[in-house]
């Protein structure tokens, strides 16, 4: 039996991060973009200072900072836009409206440690550090792919060295090419199978992954779990 999988074997290692003297009008915009509703907030040294999320500007928003709005306009208006709104109507930076006591993990934190913190602290996302160095992020998403790639074998063994050593080699393989960003996508590695999750732009990208991961040594075989964004 393999070792219980940790947040090194399933987390993204590319994380859209801001800085703290970032505009918040631009980091409103990026969570948009990324669809996502936190960015952690890092240094000039690659430090996790921060965590700047929607709830931050909303809370704002609701202390009475922002003009007042009746209910059911707050209702219909949505989390975003009243973000975008106060940002917008303030011009702060990053550094004085995220918060700084932030929920993270190391890489070596279980999985279930991971879902654990996630359901205490009702968040979505834990960023993972190397001492306080900012490495990689896991979502919730994260979680069900590796959780749905394991129980894609009738004997799932969790995680051992080998899957990992295969994770890394594609993710660095990944990392060096200039036709595919793969920062919205991910790669969990479950008994030599590597399961590829994500979007992919078209059925090229999406052989060319497939072909990749495949030349990596100890490969048994991939498994395409990419979602069609074409």
């Amino acid at each position: 039996m393999g070792e219980a999988m940790r947040a090194i074997d399933v987390m993204v290692r590319e994380v859209v991060t801001v800085h703290p003297e970032t505009d918040v009008a631009d980091a409103v915009k990026l969570l948009g973009k990324h669809d996502v509703s936190a960015l952690p907030v890092v240094d000039d040294d690659g430090r996790l200072v921060g965590l700047i999320s929607e709830a931050d500007l909303i809370r704002r928003v609701e202390l009475g900072t922002e003009k007042h709005r009746t209910w059911w306009l707050e209702a219909v208006t949505g989390a975003s836009a009243l973000a975008e709104e106060f940002a917008k109507s303030h011009g702060k930076k990053v550094d004085e409206v995220m918060s700084e006591h932030v929920v993270s993990a190391s890489e070596d934190t279980p999985l279930a440690e991971i879902a654990a913190l996630m359901e205490r602290n009702r968040i979505k996302r834990v960023p993972i550090t190397r001492g306080d160095k900012l490495v990689g992020i896991v979502s919730r998403s994260n979680l069900i792919q590796a959780l749905a790639s394991a129980l894609s074998h009738s004997q799932p063994e969790g995680a051992n060295g080998k899957d990992r050593e295969i994770r890394h080699e594609v993710l660095d393989r990944l990392a060096e090419q200039k036709w595919t960003d793969f920062g919205a996508r991910n790669i969990i590695v479950s008994n030599g199978v590597v399961h590829v999750w994500g979007l992919v732009s078209s059925e090229a990208e999406r052989k060319a992954l497939i072909a990749l991961a495949e030349e990596v040594p100890n490969v048994q075989r991939v498994s395409d779990e990419m979602i069609a964004d074409y």
